[in-house]
């Protein structure tokens, strides 16, 4: 733990900046050494009070190797994040204490150095496995058993419906008639333990964003674009290739899009160049350590004779920057996406912002589970994510878009952003802030 301290209090930076340098990547052997001790922490910690606070006694965490249940990838140790064969999680919040079991072929060194292994005897394969399981449920005569699985409403990133046909067959087969009346979903177990952040990842969203500052900072500058020479398409690799060259991931293929003025329609139609007078939209995101980004920031290529934006567009710049700030006002612990929507839709557009507002979960996932607000096709009540309430200690994706009348180029235009953002002691504030004018192409 004394390492984890350490890096946490260097990473415990405060000001907002866009620094020309990019923070150290940690070698794969420091990435695997923290996130461990991570994990572990919030194994001990975080899910014990989750489960506690929504009255779960036991969860089971099933799945096959190649066909992993999301929520097990987030919950073994590095190197690798697959099951192996016949991989079972138990955790029982026992009289005892709060239990990390193992029922898993290869024993607890294939899910981690925290699990304690209650699969011994390998002689009747598999089967075993689910009969070692039933033995444990029998002797522990849980109050209610929860699985990964839930079909009360389609709920696009609840990530929480990983346990296969197969394995609740054999599951309800194993068990004895009485545990089977007790098994439940584990939903909101799952939801809130993929949601709930530590203090060591809420410091390291920092460095994460910081990283992806930099990128955007870097491809956005005519260290990457050269007006009506460099095609957006070679904007995408580069950035692909960029992150990859630093030893991280996407977890979605960059975008860049052109937002063109009339005049220059006429001139270029939609082709793929990037042209003097463009606007350009970019949404980016890195995978680093588990934990994903999700941005959007807007550049523009400067006329010969320019050396800023018209004044429409960087008024409705101001526009999105201000609807950023009345969405996180109206983030109060307890409300529901929906409730929130509501809220800031509604000052958005009494002050004529002509909003769209998406503000997702950022977390393991780039999607990730918890409280949405909205979606860009549907600005009304969300079923699912959009009732799940704000929680401190969670990330998202400050995602929406404002349109206005932009006179220099006699059009309505739609911009869109998106930042990441954090919610704890309380309030929400964005990791890294965001830039209060756009990049600059010359």
């Amino acid at each position: 733990m004394k390492n984890l301290l350490l890096f946490l209090t260097a990473l415990m930076i405060t000001s907002v900046s866009f620094s020309q340098e990019y923070p150290p990547i940690l070698s794969m052997e420091e990435q695997a050494e923290l996130f461990n001790e991570n994990l572990e922490w919030k194994l001990d910690n975080v899910l014990p009070e989750i489960m506690r606070s929504e009255g779960l006694e036991m969860w089971l965490v099933i799945c096959f190797e190649n066909d992993t249940d999301p929520v097990y990838r987030t919950m073994n140790t590095w190197p690798g994040d697959n099951a192996r064969r016949l991989s079972i999680l138990i955790f029982h919040d026992s009289d005892e204490g709060f239990k990390k079991l193992s029922a898993t072929w290869h024993g607890s060194y294939a899910s981690g150095y925290m699990y304690e292994n209650i699969f011994h005897d390998k002689s009747n394969g598999a089967q075993g496995q689910f009969e070692t399981l039933a033995d444990y449920i029998r002797e522990a005569d849980p109050k209610n058993i929860g699985i990964n699985y839930d079909n009360r409403v389609i709920d696009d990133f609840t990530h929480v419906n990983g346990l296969s046909h197969f394995h609740y067959e054999k599951l309800y087969d194993a068990l004895d008639r009485k545990y089977r009346d007790r098994l439940v979903s584990a939903k909101t177990v799952a939801i809130r333990w993929y949601e709930t952040r530590t203090p060591w990842e809420m410091s390291f969203y920092k460095t994460m964003c910081k990283i992806t500052h930099r990128l955007i900072a870097e491809f956005f500058s005519n260290e990457v674009i050269v007006p009506d020479v460099t095609n957006r398409n070679d904007v995408r690799w580069y950035i692909e290739e960029r992150i990859n060259s630093m030893g991280l991931k996407t977890w979605f293929f960059p975008s860049i899009d052109i937002i063109r003025s009339p005049a220059n329609k006429e001139k270029y139609g939609d082709d793929d160049i990037i042209r003097r007078g463009d606007l350009l939209h970019c949404d980016v995101g890195i995978d680093y350590m588990g934990l994903t980004t999700d941005m959007q920031h807007l550049a523009y290529v400067c006329e010969l004779d320019e050396d800023q934006p018209p004044a429409g567009l960087r008024e409705l710049y101001k526009k999105g920057l201000r609807f950023q700030q009345i969405t996180m006002d109206e983030m109060v612990e307890g409300r529901t996406g929906n409730e929130i929507l509501v809220k800031s839709l509604e000052k958005g557009k009494a002050e004529g912002l002509q909003p769209v507002q998406y503000c997702h979960p950022i977390n393991y996932f780039g999607h990730g589970s918890g409280m949405t607000i909205g979606r860009t096709e549907e600005q009304e009540f969300l079923p699912g994510s959009g009732e799940h309430p704000l929680y401190n200690n969670t990330t998202y994706a400050l995602e929406f878009s404002v349109t206005g009348f932009v006179p220099e180029w006699d059009t309505e235009v739609r911009m869109g952003f998106e930042d990441d953002m954090v919610f704890t002691n309380g309030r929400a504030r964005l990791i890294d802030g965001y830039p209060g004018k756009m990049y600059l192409i010359r």
